[in-house]
């Protein structure tokens, strides 16, 4: 079992917060962490539970022995009201860990946040840093002005691939056949993503809904394009707008907004769309094997996407505000990912290749000039040596997300 980056801050909430909340995908290992917080649990995949928690919330949960874990809390979101009665009864810290794989203070029928009584955290399929358990976060490594980023220990190839094949859900990474890694994928999207999400919302036509997950594997690292999507799709807008609402509410797609220093430009702009495990989307996309995988016309956004899943697990254990975009221009200057943190920027780009050179950086070099909260510009590619391109421009081996080094005190 590996130890989770999070774990420390879930345990640190709940001498402060009546409640936690850890919501994520199904499979990422909520129940296995929340189970170690507390003795008691109960779980609304259970129908008698469930039946009980919806016929009266509030005799529900009084019958429960605190504290206790409820799991998949988003099948029960009325259990929300009785949880705030007892919590304003009583403000006494660690006494409600629920577990959501939806983000269940998002659904539009809730009208009890919790505010100011519950701590919220989002836990992902494992990432690179927890596999090889590591106490400091790449992220925080490159925004640190006394750590070197001179070296780093090596990945092989051989290791990295499979690991981009399969994806990072705890249960892929002890399953060696190609045909139970296939058998687990299929089951996971014909159970979750084509049935489980009639729990949260009445999906009418399950086919279209399907067909437009498969779509937007082949779009995943790309801007969103509503009137293709919804051409393509056979879906009206809002229709659209639903759906890819659902997707992200149950943590199987991530939507990036662009970054502007006017902020309030950030949220009318197109935002692009990045699938939450690679091992998902290569199944969405045929791909069964790493040599599939490497030849498909789309290795260069599954690569992407999956660079993009270690920053943002990597940005959400810092707990601080910390935020990703990406960049781009009217004149079509991109960059790929832009971290913002405590006002610094850093930009990266990705490259699935094992060479670089300094046109790499060009539009890298120009945010460089005209932002004054630039902070480094790095190119993530194959490579296994940090070269430096110029003042605060680096290119950095992809393994140094999986090895950062530790930040001297």
């Amino acid at each position: 079992m590996y130890a989770r980056f999070i774990q420390f801050s879930v345990v640190e909430a709940l001498k402060y917060f009546p409640a936690i909340l850890i919501t994520g995908p199904r499979q990422c290992g909520k129940s296995t962490l929340a189970m170690q917080l507390a003795i008691n649990y109960i779980t609304l995949d259970d129908i008698t539970a469930l039946a009980s928690a919806k016929r009266d919330p509030h005799l529900f949960i009084s019958n429960l022995k605190l504290p206790i874990v409820i799991d998949e809390i988003q099948k029960a979101p009325e259990l929300l009201s009785a949880i705030k009665m007892v919590i304003d009864a009583n403000r006494k810290p660690g006494q409600f860990i629920l577990t959501g794989s939806a983000n269940v203070l998002a659904f539009n029928q809730i009208s009890d946040s919790l505010a100011g009584r519950i701590a919220l955290f989002e836990l992902t399929p494992l990432s690179f840093i927890e596999l090889n358990s590591k106490h400091t976060t790449f992220i925080e490594q490159l925004f640190s002005e006394s750590c070197s980023l001179t070296s780093y220990d090596s990945i092989s190839e051989d290791f990295i691939y499979p690991r981009i094949l399969s994806g990072c859900y705890p249960e892929m990474l002890s399953i060696g056949d190609g045909r139970m890694r296939y058998l687990w994928l299929s089951s996971y999207v014909a159970t979750y993503l084509e049935r489980d999400v009639r729990d949260i919302e009445n999906i009418r036509h399950i086919d279209k809904f399907s067909r437009l997950i498969h779509l937007l594997a082949s779009r995943s690292g790309g801007l969103i394009n509503k009137s293709e999507l919804s051409k393509d799709a056979g879906l009206d807008t809002k229709t659209l707008d639903n759906y890819l609402n659902l997707l992200s509410l149950i943590y199987q797609v991530k939507r990036v907004k662009p970054y502007f220093s006017n902020i309030g430009k950030r949220l009318v702009k197109s935002e692009k769309l990045y699938f939450t495990d690679t091992g998902i989307l290569n199944f969405l996309l045929g791909n069964q094997t790493v040599d599939q995988m490497k030849s498909s016309m789309l290795i260069g956004q599954v690569f992407e996407t999956f660079v993009f899943n270690e920053l943002y697990k990597q940005v959400s254990y810092l707990l601080d505000g910390t935020q990703i975009y990406y960049y781009r221009t009217h004149d079509q200057r991109e960059i790929d990912f832009i971290i913002e943190r405590h006002g610094k920027l850093i930009a990266i780009e990705v490259k699935l290749a094992k060479t670089v050179t300094l046109s790499d950086f060009k539009h890298i070099i120009d945010l460089q000039q005209a932002s004054p909260n630039f902070h480094l510009g790095i190119v993530i590619y194959m490579g296994s040596l940090t070269v430096s391109f110029g003042d605060s421009l680096l290119a950095i081996p992809f393994s140094a997300l999986a090895n950062p080094k530790s930040i001297p005190n």
